[in-house]
């Protein structure tokens, strides 16, 4: 900084740059103080790290707290606007027609200054200020509208303001044309644009009064509403049952934006709506009632679900992650207690149940030939299992729904039917109205899953140990160690694909052959007559696949934000084979020797952990 400035130089000149810039161009009080303190403080190291790198794209979206530039705040909402319509001005001659979709959800507090409204507001004032349309929702929604409305609206593209079951703050998420979450090359291109222009045009994008007074702003809540709500009816199969169903259903929203909308798709399903948990019915960006707002934690963050559904008899309990994309599943266990349900065995639920009726309503066996099914890689097999005993096609994609997304769009253009999508975090997608996964539409077709199986006698357990019995256990475990030394990282997978020798990966592991090794990080497969990958390649983490003999298949993975290998592991027995406790016991040796074997967690200094 220059010697005129009353901010002392912090003796970098690489960080002098980014301070001064930070302080000229926020125009936020709050953010632009917290930046001032850490200045005066000399927190060096911490503004190194808010100001001397970016943000970039994880599952689609911009995700970390503020201030600074590998932040979500005001400035980087509207440098990452800038570059995202710098980008869709390029591919869209169509753009000022065409508009954008922007969403938010209930996080932050207006009285701070700091909300996803605000943010919301923000996102539509920078692309306002350049004559572009903005279909700017006027309250909250779930983060499956975003989508929705895009495709519905033939929108260049949509923006959700969404931390999800993240901490409180923030995040950035964008979706194409196509209503998928963007993925490569998109999001490379629009982060280049965001470096090509990061000072705010002009005092037009920082007003938020633009959303308000522009002619340009529309709001598509109540058209999306009724569409969605229309569109529903096609995941609906048994509404005359429904109407009559004895079960009761408690619903929790997690102090997100889930209670309406699954109370209206209740009714559309013609339920009666579920019993909402009181205390996380309302929005509450700080989740007082709850330590973690993730309902994939199960049990421990359920309590106050599963109390009331003990108080008011409901066998089912289901649960909506804040921004309403994820959907967790108790059901009352014979005798006592709780089965809470994992991603991976509602989804042979799901999975069973959408085929089911689909198989009723299409009797000409030559249909089967053009339904698909997909999952992510490091999810169960299960759909796959199904699909190689009733005929219909599955396919796996790198983890992330920005890529079921992106299939499902290229299947759906070729004429085929995408029945069920998931992944193993409780990400749910039945039929393919939209394209990303949906915790609202999710909630109503496992509630007339549960009615039906009730009125023949069945709980959703007993139908999942049906299934299993049918097409063979599929028992799951997933471990993780952590690593914070990158370099031992890199030297662990170095070792894996050289493990036999140069370029020669692990032939066994507890003694049993591995028949399939699969590396997308390279773009290896041994199970391809080309040795290549069908999945992209991914070489900005590790991922390798392995397929054992005797059932067993294993994925170890990189974190993209933490610093962990994954293992996620899973056990495919054969139909019949029901010896549940010896399959797990199984599993979890399989699971050690691989962790022994590939990762050496004490020569590495590895910390283990299981979920």
């Amino acid at each position: 900084m220059n010697a005129n400035s009353r901010y002392r130089s912090t003796g970098e000149p690489q960080l002098d740059k980014a301070v001064q810039r930070w302080l000229s161009w926020d125009k936020n009080p709050s953010t632009r103080a917290q930046v001032e303190a850490l200045l005066a403080e000399g927190h060096l190291e911490d503004l190194r790290t808010r100001l001397c790198s970016r943000m970039s794209f994880g599952t689609a979206g911009l995700r970390a707290p503020m201030p600074g530039y590998s932040r979500i705040n005001d400035l980087t909402v509207i440098q990452s606007t800038q570059g995202l319509h710098s980008y869709l001005s390029r591919c869209f001659p169509d753009l000022r027609s065409r508009g954008v979709v922007v969403g938010f959800d209930t996080r932050g507090q207006e009285e701070s200054g700091c909300s996803s409204r605000r943010l919301a507001k923000l996102t539509a004032a920078v692309m306002l200020s350049r004559d572009v349309p903005v279909h700017l929702f006027s309250t909250f929604v779930p983060t499956p509208y975003v989508p929705f409305a895009v495709r519905k609206l033939g929108a260049a593209a949509g923006v959700m303001i969404t931390a999800s079951h993240n901490p409180k703050e923030d995040g950035y998420k964008v979706y194409w044309c196509s209503g998928a979450q963007i993925c490569s090359p998109h999001d490379r291109e629009v982060l280049c644009c965001v470096e090509e222009q990061l000072e705010p045009w002009s005092s037009s994008c920082w007003d938020e009064g633009l959303a308000e007074t522009s002619s340009l702003r529309t709001d598509p809540l109540a058209p999306m509403n009724h569409c969605y709500m229309e569109e529903l009816t096609s995941l609906c199969f048994h509404r005359d049952l429904n109407r009559r169903c004895p079960l009761k259903f408690v619903h929790s929203s997690f102090h997100g934006v889930g209670h309406d909308y699954v109370q209206e798709a209740f009714r559309t399903f013609g339920f009666t709506p579920p019993i909402p948990v009181p205390e996380q019915k309302d929005p509450d960006p700080n989740f007082s009632s709850v330590s973690c707002p993730n309902p994939e934690e199960g049990q421990p963050v359920l309590e106050l679900s599963l109390l009331l559904a003990e108080k008011e008899g409901a066998p089912v309990v289901l649960a909506t992650d804040p921004d309403a994309d994820r959907l967790a599943v108790a059901e009352k266990a014979d005798g006592c207690g709780w089965k809470v349900f994992t991603g991976n065995e509602l989804a042979a639920l799901l999975g069973w149940w959408m085929f089911s009726n689909w198989k009723d309503a299409h009797p000409d066996p030559a249909e089967v030939r053009k339904v698909y099914m997909l999952a992510t890689t490091v999810s169960s097999k299960i759909l796959q299992t199904l699909a190689r005993a009733e005929g219909f096609n599955f396919e796996e994609t790198l983890p992330g729904f920005k890529w079921i997304g992106t299939r499902i769009q290229e299947l759906t253009q070729a004429g085929r039917t995408v029945l069920f999508s998931f992944e193993e975090s409780i990400g749910f997608l039945c039929g393919s109205c939209l394209l990303d996964k949906d915790g609202v539409s999710s909630a109503a077709v496992v509630a007339e899953m549960a009615s039906f199986l009730h009125s023949r006698n069945l709980t959703l357990k007993q139908q999942l140990d049906n299934i299993y019995q049918a097409y063979g256990y599929h028992l799951a475990k997933t471990s993780y160690v952590i690593c914070k030394d990158p370099p031992t990282i890199k030297s662990i997978f170095n070792r894996i694909r050289n493990f036999g020798g140069q370029g020669s990966y692990p032939k066994t592991c507890s003694g049993v052959q591995i028949v399939h090794v699969r590396d997308v990080t390279t773009g290896y497969d041994s199970s391809q007559p080309d040795l290549r990958s069908v999945l992209p390649v991914m070489r900005s983490s590790h991922m390798i696949t392995f397929t054992l003999q005797n059932g067993l298949v294993a994925t170890l993975r990189t974190s993209g934000t933490e610093p962990k290998i994954k293992c996620y592991a899973e056990y495919c027995a054969a139909p019949g084979d029901s010896d549940v406790t010896r399959l797990e016991e199984e599993l979890r040796r399989f699971v050690a020797a691989l962790l022994d074997e590939f990762l050496e967690p004490e020569k590495n200094k590895l910390t283990r952990r299981h979920l």
